[in-house]
């Protein structure tokens, strides 16, 4: 089976090649490097060809919130039309848990946009929640420092592996459409300021943090229900510890 993957040469899309190829698929990862690009639809048609399923790991060159909304929403139109057209069979896409409960967030608003369009195509689909990645947590911890201090908010946190996210894409793309939306998450659920400190701590990062239920996670301030899953998420296998010791291994 052919599949083609948006966003193929990044940090989800190069290991969700890896095990789709694995399995024996025919896979295309594209990027602008590659000569694919879904905002100008530069290569897009003949990458098409043939595919039965497209996996849409996008991501925006900006997150100002006009630029993020744009690029989502023409990468979005451009893609569904593209794949309609090459008679595509299923459209996967990587989203984010709580979407829909932070409306005041730029990125977020911006993913509903995308989430509505595929939602709207005649393309059977499947929309993957998940929550955020272990490999964020330092860009977590360095957006909300002042000084040498970080104010996270102690809202509930749940963040997963990027390789348990490659393992549920590959097995998303090679199963029917849900024509609706599932969340994945981490194994392990703690204050957000715990889980940044215990990282800070691990990287011998010299930095302290502090709790404050003010504090804003890009934009927004949070609750226990913000950001992660509802009952029925499927639960990666990775712990913290355990990535972060993969983490440190050399390359």
């Amino acid at each position: 089976m052919k599949i083609v993957i948006i966003g193929g040469t990044g940090l989800i899309g190069s290991k969700t090649a890896l095990r789709l190829r694995n399995r024996g698929h025919e896979v295309l990862a594209v990027s602008p490097n590659t000569g694919v690009n879904t905002i100008t639809g530069e290569g897009l048609a003949e990458a098409l060809v043939g595919a039965e399923v497209v996996v849409d790991l996008a991501n925006a060159p900006s997150w100002e919130d006009k630029a993020v909304l744009e690029f989502f929403e023409t990468s979005g139109r451009n893609l569904l039309a593209a794949a309609a057209k090459a008679g595509v069979k299923h459209h996967v896409a990587l989203s984010i848990v709580g979407t829909e409960r932070l409306p005041e967030n730029g990125y977020f608003r911006a993913k509903l946009a995308q989430e509505k369009l595929i939602k709207e195509s005649p393309i059977p689909y499947t929309i993957v929640h998940s929550t955020q990645f272990f490999e964020f947590l330092k860009g977590i911890a360095d957006e909300a420092t002042v000084g040498t201090v970080a104010r996270l908010s102690p809202a509930a946190f749940q963040p997963i592996a990027s390789d348990d996210v490659a393992d549920v894409m590959a097995d998303v793309a090679t199963s029917k459409p849900l024509n609706g939306t599932m969340e994945i998450a981490g194994p392990e659920r703690a204050p957000m300021n715990a889980i940044i400190a215990r990282y800070l701590q691990a990287a011998n990062d010299p930095r302290t943090v502090e709790a404050d239920v003010h504090a804003r996670y890009f934009g927004s301030e949070l609750n226990d229900q913000s950001i992660v899953p509802g009952e029925g998420a499927r639960i990666g296998k990775i712990t913290f510890q355990d990535w972060f010791r993969q983490a440190q291994q050399p390359k």
